[in-house]
């Protein structure tokens, strides 16, 4: 052990190397240091300072709970309308509005800056930190380092490590601010650091992009997101739809939509609102549908069944989970409604 230590601390060129500590379960301190070296020289040859590499190691441990959530993540492991039902409520609706009055005037800055209604970004906040209340508490750079080394998206984790030691390099923030989720989505808009990198906004122009505390740039960051996704304000997300057993069987016989994450591969192939309808699928209550030009997809979340349009997509790519995009169109259109 004493060794390989030497042989990295030779490598880092004068910038001592910090000693990871064993941690039950997870590797031994020698393989975990060797791994952080592998990252470091990825990370020195994209540009980042070995100081600030140094800096975010020191000390760093294998956290064996990061890889218990993992394993057992809420989207994944609870039935679709369960999830819904513990996340669309009269308290959800209520604390939505009651948080998010205060920033009427900003939310409608951003809303007509991006086109996207202040609805679904109020929503959108309350499923990600409960409206700000609580965006995570763990160590971003110990839980993607943790993540990085599980076998299950190791490479994928080991490029978000590497984009948080990028943000920290670039001064965005500092490294003991740097906390959020056990899976490393960082601030109020739990984003991963390759979304911040491409997707956090400065809107209240002071020079910084602070999605963990300012929420001009939360508001905006989101929108931001949503807008490149392709989110269309002229729209809705999707509405519940009644059909009967026999329908569900023919629209099953359509095929599903290719391309993209799974949950979005498990969509029905679009086709226009009438051939919904001819069908048989009515809005909830035995309603005709909408008489409008637009094409939708069904996708079904346990009893329940829902026609989305296009601006669902972009909720997918904020977290491709069916129960997740539901509740967050579900919870957009109760906080906006009268």
């Amino acid at each position: 052990m004493r060794t390989a230590l030497v042989i990295l601390a030779v490598a880092a060129a004068a910038v001592a190397w910090p000693q990871a500590q064993p941690v039950a379960d997870g590797p031994d301190d020698e393989r975990f240091v060797a791994f952080l070296g592998e990252v470091r020289d990825e990370a020195i040859a994209r540009g980042i300072a070995a100081e600030t590499i140094a800096r975010a190691f020191e000390g760093l441990t294998f956290e064996p709970t990061v890889i218990e959530r993992d394993r057992t993540q809420a989207e994944t492991v609870q039935a679709p309308d369960d999830y819904i039902r513990r996340r669309v409520t009269a308290a959800m609706v209520r604390t939505g509005r009651t948080r998010s009055a205060p920033h009427r005037e900003l939310l409608a800055r951003v809303s007509a800056h991006y086109g996207v209604q202040a609805r679904y970004l109020v929503a959108v906040w309350g499923m990600e930190s409960n409206y700000g209340r609580f965006s995570g508490v763990r160590p971003t750079v110990q839980a993607l380092a943790t993540l990085a080394w599980d076998g299950r998206r190791g490479p994928f984790f080991r490029g978000e490590l590497i984009n948080a030691l990028e943000i920290v390099d670039r001064g965005h923030i500092d490294l003991a601010s740097m906390k959020g989720s056990w899976a490393g989505a960082m601030g109020q808009p739990q984003f991963m650091p390759s979304s911040y990198l491409k997707f956090a906004e400065d809107f209240d122009g002071d020079g910084r992009r602070d999605i963990w505390a300012t929420p001009a740039d939360i508001f905006a960051s989101v929108a931001n997101y949503l807008k490149h996704h392709g989110w269309d304000d002229t729209q809705t997300w999707g509405r519940e739809v009644q059909l009967s057993a026999a329908v569900v069987a023919r629209a099953a016989a359509l095929g599903t939509l290719e391309g993209g994450c799974r949950a979005r591969r498990t969509m029905s192939v679009r086709q226009g609102l009438a051939a919904w309808q001819a069908m048989g699928v009515r809005s909830v209550g035995g309603g005709a549908l909408p008489a409008v030009d637009r094409e939708a997809s069904l996708v079904t979340a346990g009893r329940r069944h829902f026609l989305v349009y296009g601006n669902y997509e972009a909720l997918l790519a904020y977290n491709c989970a069916h129960p997740y995009a539901l509740s967050v169109g579900l919870l957009g259109d109760q906080i906006g409604r009268p």
